[in-house]
């Protein structure tokens, strides 16, 4: 049985839907009047920056979307191009929750209804993204792929992950100390 390229990739969707949950139970108490810690939400966009891009779809984009192409899926109007623009969506609903959570911060009025719609927007976009990529893009890859890309392909996230070691614990750390306060 060739190695599942996708298992990864799945496991890691498991943390950042910890964090998605995270943002909508506070964004729900923030539309109650019931949270404001701005910090928060700047540590939602740092994880999201470094955890979900970076690291995450860094694999996503670099290693898996590349070798797709090359087997045979096209790169326009495909799978591959939906899921890159809903990279590129994603991108700017946590510009838009960073920049109000700055201004927030700052003492600068009126930024609760932003955070709100990006935090919002940026959670039910992932939501419906990774569902897609778990139930159809995966399942899809690991029919397609051929065996002899996928050492390459698990060596080239084993790769990605050494070059910043501490990255997966620290992240892992931030979300479980979220939960403990959201739990308290």
């Amino acid at each position: 049985m060739a190695e599942n390229v996708t298992q990864m990739l799945k496991d890691e969707h498991q943390l950042i839907l910890r964090m998605i949950t995270l943002v909508e139970n506070n964004t729900a108490l923030l539309a109650n009047g019931k949270f404001r810690n701005w910090q928060f939400y700047l540590d939602a966009v740092d994880f999201i920056r470094n955890y979900a891009d970076r690291f995450h779809h860094a694999k996503e984009e670099d290693v898996l979307f590349v070798e797709l192409v090359k087997n045979g899926m096209p790169e326009k109007s495909s799978p591959i191009e939906a899921m890159l623009m809903e990279h590129d969506q994603g991108r700017a609903h946590v510009k838009g929750m960073e920049e109000a959570a700055q201004k927030a911060q700052a003492g600068e009025t009126g930024q609760i209804p932003l955070i709100i719609e990006h935090a919002q927007g940026y959670a039910e976009l992932l939501r419906g993204h990774i569902e897609k990529e778990d139930g159809i893009l995966y399942p899809l890859s690991e029919r397609v792929l051929p065996a002899e890309v996928r050492e390459r392909m698990l060596d080239a996230y084993r790769d990605a992950a050494a070059r910043t070691p501490e990255l997966e614990t620290r992240y892992r750390q931030m979300v479980e100390e979220y939960e403990r306060q959201a739990a308290a």
